[in-house]
């Protein structure tokens, strides 16, 4: 029994020897890693920057009214689009009364000189024609009508522009009704019946009646980094992201650089205006949020990798050609790069279309525990 005992306690003690070498030498062994195949491949490479901004009119025209009064009238709102021409609001005139009372004076006297004048001018035309009279005092009494006649149609009219803000004559085309002067939409109408408005003057801007823009010609404002200033030119084109409007791409060109930075947060921004091509089915609404893709440069037809495929040493580029697939193996081999857009880099020499080469390493998951 003893002597089985023994036996077992060698051979038990042999194993775990023998398992420990085994476990060891297996440790040691190196481990097979296993990689992407990538391919070299023909492409175009594009390096772009972007610019936050927004997307505005161009010109955003401030309707003011041609004389001071109370809205009596408002025709229009917000979102309306009008002709050159169109009525927006109407204005009542609030007439100072001394103005007023001097006008219907002068009525008054402007009306008993013309009665006059038409009895004199009557009695000498019936003294003319019985030949009493000479042709040359009958056209004095006629003059003196005409001037007379003349004189009250001008009080009535002043009479009528200080009570009412229109002449008789003019109705048509009175002050008191305040007209777009553009073909375009009304962004904002910040007036309402009852609010008093004076017009411009040398002291005052005026009250602005509304905003009126041509919602078809818009510009993207936005900023750019002193860095990436420099690379960009006027005429560039550039692609237009408005958040607002999904799946809507909207092209535009440059048109303006500031001359002028200005800081902000710690950096130097330069503003830009780039001109907005928006198609005739797309509504864009002044003031979305925007960004723009700026093409800084540009190839085509290029050989080009995956850019994690490129290892650098110094200033040397060098890549891991496929030499054999079982076992797998592969080859260091220089290569001169170009552009990068920091998915894609272009290869100017060293290697050949469809030349494979190593790309990332395949990660093996672990299996979970239960």
């Amino acid at each position: 029994m003893k002597k089985f005992f023994k036996v077992f306690l060698f051979v038990l003690l042999a194993a775990v020897v023998l398992g420990t070498f085994y476990f060891l030498w297996k440790k040691s062994q190196p481990v097979e890693k296993k990689y992407v195949i990538e391919e070299v491949t023909k492409s175009n490479i594009e390096k772009r920057t972007v610019a936050t901004g927004k997307v505005e009119p161009r010109n955003e025209i401030l309707i003011k009214p041609q004389m001071s009064g109370i809205i009596a009238e408002v025709y229009k709102e917000a979102g309306d689009v009008v002709k050159a021409g169109d009525v927006i609001a109407k204005i009542k005139v609030i007439p100072d009364m001394v103005s007023l009372s001097s006008a219907e004076s002068r009525v008054v006297r402007a009306q008993l000189v013309f009665d006059q004048s038409k009895r004199d001018f009557e009695r000498n035309s019936k003294l003319f024609n019985e030949k009493v009279i000479s042709k040359e005092e009958f056209e004095k009494s006629e003059l003196q009508f005409k001037n007379d006649k003349e004189e009250l149609k001008s009080a009535q009219d002043n009479l009528g522009l200080i009570r009412d803000g229109v002449s008789n004559d003019k109705s048509q085309i009175s002050n008191t009704l305040v007209r777009s002067t553009i073909n375009g939409t009304i962004l904002d109408v910040p007036i309402k019946v009852g609010n008093s408005v004076i017009q411009s003057n040398n002291f005052n801007d005026g009250t602005t009646i509304a905003t009126v823009a041509n919602m078809s010609d818009m510009l993207f404002v936005g900023k750019l980094d002193e860095t990436e200033v420099g690379r960009v030119n006027v005429g560039m084109s550039m692609d237009i992201t408005i958040g607002a409007l999904q799946d809507t791409k909207l092209t535009a060109t440059l048109e303006y650089i500031s001359p002028k930075g200005v800081e902000e947060s710690g950096a130097i921004m330069f503003e830009m205006k780039a001109a907005v091509k928006v198609p005739s089915d797309v509504f864009v609404r002044a003031g979305y949020s925007a960004n723009a893709e700026i093409v800084l440069n540009k190839v085509e037809n290029i050989l080009t990798v995956p850019e994690n495929c490129i290892e650098f040493s110094g200033d040397t580029a060098f890549v891991y050609t496929l030499k054999s697939e079982n076992p797998l193996a592969f080859e260091k081999k220089e290569v001169k790069t170009g552009m990068s857009d920091g998915m894609k880099i272009e290869i100017k020499s060293g290697l050949k279309l469809k030349d494979k080469i190593r790309g990332s390493e395949i990660q093996e998951k672990k299996s979970e525990k239960k």
